[in-house]
């Protein structure tokens, strides 16, 4: 797992505001909790009750586009679908769902971040 100081100027440039909210994209959390996005998604599809469209939901292609032109990353190429965001709670919540250290750490880390 990469270990991101404390409000890290990197970890911050990953919340983004879609629909009036702070969230991180499935992509970036699933780095913070060492992991796959393919493993945090599927968990999330295996655990949906937990996770209401308050806590996560995916973007519109609108939405991805803007995002994509406003960040400049050539990063995100490939992808199949379009990407999930997570609100603080859902951060957390997932951290449940995957439960290794490594998510429990990151999940008190982006509590902190994404809510300062």
């Amino acid at each position: 797992m990469k270990k991101l100081p404390p409000y890290s100027e990197e970890f911050l440039s990953q919340i983004y505001f879609v629909r009036g909210q702070r969230v991180m994209l499935d992509m970036d959390l699933a780095e913070v909790y060492g992991t796959t996005t393919k493993r945090l998604n599927e968990q999330v599809r295996r655990n949906i009750k937990r996770f209401p469209p308050e806590f996560v939901f995916q973007l519109t292609e609108v939405e991805f586009d803007d995002l994509r032109s406003q960040i400049a990353t050539s990063s995100w190429g490939g992808r199949r679908y379009l990407p999930y965001v997570f609100t603080e709670h859902g951060a957390v919540m997932a951290a449940s769902v995957l439960n290794t250290e490594a998510a429990v750490q990151a999940s008190i880390f982006v509590v902190k971040a994404v809510t300062a």
